[in-house]
């Protein structure tokens, strides 16, 4: 991914990689994270909507519980 702001194809493919199993839940919030607290940027509501699905997708039910979004839910 690159090193700029980045489109609605790199949120996609971090998605992707999640799904993929290539990426790690940790590593895609932390991704979105850094875009997501930067508020120089401006984003189109898509995008915008897309990163805030991606921030958080390793949040857990509880200690050693379930994801709040399962695989299937990614998936979709």
């Amino acid at each position: 991914m690159s090193g700029g702001q980045p489109d609605l194809g790199e949120i996609e493919a971090c998605f992707a990689a999640v799904v993929e199993g290539r990426m790690s839940r940790g590593a895609a919030d932390r991704w979105a994270g850094r875009w997501v607290v930067d508020d120089t940027l401006g984003w189109d509501e898509l995008s915008w909507w897309a990163l805030g699905l991606l921030y958080g997708i390793d949040l857990r039910v509880g200690p050693e519980e379930p994801y709040l979004n399962d695989d299937d839910q990614l998936r979709g």
